[in-house]
């Protein structure tokens, strides 16, 4: 009744005055429903923003999401001219089909530096199973302190790859313990076989001091190695994120998504010092679709630094298939004494990220999908107390597992509304925020209505 007065009266333009207690109650009205409109479209805006939201939105394979925050560096050609890496910073650079690019690094000798390069292959491009990208550290005399490199593997499914460079500070090391100028490199590994085309890259730069004081130099003898039964329970609905900058949070639990060939879904588990985490991937069936796709279910996990620790990968016949991780160790500082990879790579608290791969190759024989995807995580160990380190790490706090980053994992029971909530919380200029702004105004025009 009030809000066909106010429209009234405004339809009608002209005519008897509107009562100043009417006048204040219609510009609240009109203040509510301006408020009301924003609260929905920060919603949608939140809702778009939200890690594998954009891709579901489009139903199509979303491409790599690089950080916001990245900044822009050219790779250069020789050492002279090589742009500097800051740790505790996140950088896009482009790496084109043939020639080397350089990075240049300025090192204390008192920290672990880690370099993760991640190469994104154009989708439409073709790549072969040795093609993929090579990063090695080298120290100011062209010693390689480390080299590592990603292949595509026998899917030959261009997708987002990661190799892992390092200089590490260590008890009786000969090479790259001096402090100065060091060089990162990064190169195609087969450019001959790799497609034309530059790749974007993503580069991140982080460094870890040394523990205050020195303990065990040899890694763990022991640890449970059995692999434990994942999860069960009804899935719940979680959305992957398509980088690592935009890793959708999960603990243990069973999480839902939907899949399409060419599609990476990446998602990040918090793992205190001493947790162990175990994982798998199942691809749901075709209907009555039926063929071949070789190792097209592809399931990862990295570690804080972005370093690959542990991958799996398996073909697909259309009937419901699964994938999982082996059995790691709990996270460790000394496992980084272990001469096994594996297990060395579980030498940081912090952020791990279980990335998901459906090869595009799969569209062939089963279509575009998607294809229905189930998360299966577990968590084991205890926490404890990790090193008491002699400075900060760049960035800061990237080797612990903080209250903010517990919070923003989701029960396994399924607080969706509690979901909802952290969502809007996340979204910059919060929904509640501008239904605050929408309250207040309403509140003062009621105000002048009751003087009035």
């Amino acid at each position: 009744m009030r809000g066909r007065r106010c429209g009234a009266r405004r339809r009608a333009g002209a005519g008897r005055a509107r009562p100043a207690g009417l006048t204040a109650v219609c510009s609240a009205t009109a203040a509510l429903t301006t408020a009301a409109a924003l609260v929905t479209t920060a919603a949608l805006i939140t809702v778009a923003a939200l890690p594998g939201g954009a891709a579901l939105a489009a139903g199509a394979p979303a491409g790599y999401a690089f950080a916001d925050d990245a900044r822009r560096i050219d790779g250069a050609t020789s050492t002279s001219d090589a742009a500097p890496l800051e740790p505790g910073a996140t950088y896009r650079s482009s790496l084109p089909r043939n020639g080397t690019l350089y990075y240049r690094l300025e090192l204390d000798a008192a920290s672990d530096a880690h370099v993760a390069v991640t190469a994104v292959p154009g989708a439409a491009g073709k790549v072969t199973a040795v093609d993929g990208v090579r990063v090695s550290v080298q120290d100011a005399d062209g010693a390689a302190c480390s080299s590592d490199s990603a292949t595509f593997g026998a899917a030959r499914s261009p997708r987002p790859v990661t190799a892992w460079g390092l200089r590490e500070i260590g008890p009786g090391g000969s090479r790259c313990q001096d402090p100065g100028t060091y060089y990162v490199t990064v190169e195609r590994t087969r450019p001959e076989d790799s497609p034309p085309g530059a790749w974007d890259l993503e580069l991140t730069a982080v460094t870890e001091p040394r523990p205050e004081q020195t303990g065990e130099t040899t890694a763990p003898e022991s640890w449970d190695s059995a692999s434990p039964e994942p999860p069960t329970g009804a899935p719940e609905r979680r959305p992957g994120g398509s980088g690592f900058a935009h890793a959708t949070p999960v603990g243990q639990g069973t999480w839902r998504d939907d899949i399409r060939p060419g599609q990476t879904l990446f998602y990040k588990v918090p793992l205190d010092w001493g947790r162990q985490v175990y994982a798998t991937a199942e691809l749901g069936g075709s209907g009555d679709r039926s063929g071949y796709a070789t190792s097209a279910l592809r399931l990862a996990l990295h570690n804080p630094v972005r370093g690959e620790v542990d991958d799996a990968a398996k073909g697909y016949t259309g009937r419901q298939t699964t994938v999982g991780l082996s059995p790691l160790p709990p996270v460790d500082y000394a496992n980084r004494y272990d001469t096994d990879g594996q297990v060395a790579a579980m030498r940081f608290a912090g952020d791990y990220y279980l990335v998901v791969h459906l090869a595009a190759q799969a569209t062939g024989d089963f279509g575009e999908g998607p294809f229905g995807l189930t998360l299966r995580v577990r968590l084991g160990g205890a926490s404890q107390a990790g090193p008491d380190y002699a400075g900060e790490s760049r960035p800061e706090g990237v080797f612990e597992v903080s209250a903010a980053d517990r919070a923003a994992v989701p029960e396994a029971s399924g607080d969706t509304d509690g979901l909802a909530l952290k969502a809007v919380a996340v979204g910059g200029i919060g929904t509640g925020s501008v239904l605050l702004l929408g309250l207040g105004v309403w509140t003062a025009a009621a105000r002048r209505s009751r003087g009035a």
